[in-house]
């Protein structure tokens, strides 16, 4: 639909309704220039910003801020004293126009923070499908999450950081800036990630450590006895005290494992380039370490 203000209106709101018409609270401001979809519900006393876009059915139930240019995909519910779409904290920005994209139906709950991204990097911010953010959780700047993530509370991310499709993230996780987490890798509570995380890891500790493969998350996901078994055997050769490099071990295994997508995806991991080096097992100190090994 095209810009509109909207203005203060007196009917009350009803929770339950299905229909595609918008409402917004008398005591909630909406700047012109604000695009609205169809179904969007704006709870008391939020604040939607002039180049804000809210998709169809996406509701801010109270007390909610909405700022820059942020984008928030439909069926998107976000809870009290959440601010989307404000500067990063980063002294590099200088107020360049950058931008928040969130995808669809994400569960963003209470006091949640999420930032534009920098002029110096991507320039945007952006969060999947289907994540769920528990409260006062913070994505900074620059961060591309993937779909059906879930933070814990107080879960903080650094600017730059990568985050694969269904990642764990256990409550008051610190992830450094740089760092890139797998798909389906699982995230302890406490835990200083400070080093990128392997697919399907599941790292513990401060400084967090490997400390095996997310089976919990790899049986959910659908995988078999047999698919889950030979990834274990993939994850000791791997790290195995074979005089080898991370990345020798990686190229080997891909191309003895050429048929296995999810061997690919862990190889893959390893050999791209980053920032960070890698979150290992405590034991694989044994194991001859490279430049971007550790």
């Amino acid at each position: 639909m095209s810009p509109r203000c909207f203005r203060p209106k007196s009917r009350k709101a009803d929770p339950v309704s299905q229909d595609n018409s918008i409402f917004v609270h008398p005591t909630a401001v909406v700047e012109s220039g604000a695009e609205l979809g169809n179904g969007v519900r704006i709870g008391p006393l939020c604040h939607v910003g002039p180049n804000v876009v809210l998709g169809d059915r996406v509701e801010l139930i109270s007390h909610v801020v909405v700022t820059g240019d942020t984008t928030i995909g439909e069926g998107t519910r976000v809870f009290p004293n959440a601010v989307l779409g404000t500067e990063p904290q980063n002294t590099a920005y200088k107020g360049e126009r950058t931008t928040l994209v969130i995808g669809r139906n994400n569960t963003i709950r209470e006091g949640v923070t999420m930032h534009i991204g920098t002029g110096n990097s991507r320039g945007e911010t952006v969060v999947g499908d289907n994540c769920m953010f528990l409260a006062y959780s913070h994505v900074a700047h620059d961060c591309v999450l993937g779909d059906h993530v879930t933070f814990s509370n107080n879960v903080m991310i650094g600017g730059h950081s990568t985050i694969g499709d269904r990642v764990i993230v256990g409550g008051g996780a610190g992830i450094h800036q740089y760092c890139n987490v797998g798909h389906h890798a699982f995230v302890g509570g406490i835990a200083a990630v400070v080093h990128d995380v392997i697919p399907y890891g599941m790292v513990v500790g401060n400084r967090a450590y490997l400390a095996g493969l997310n089976l919990v998350g790899m049986k959910r996901s659908g995988m078999s006895k047999e698919e889950i078994n030979m990834l274990r055997h993939v994850y000791r050769e791997l790290f195995a005290d074979n005089g080898c490099t991370l990345r020798e071990n990686a190229r080997k295994l891909q191309q003895t494992y050429a048929d296995q997508p999810a061997v690919r995806d862990i190889a893959h991991f390893i050999l791209a380039d980053s920032k960070r080096k890698f979150t290992t097992p405590r034991s694989s100190r044994r194991t001859r370490l490279d430049s971007g090994d550790e």
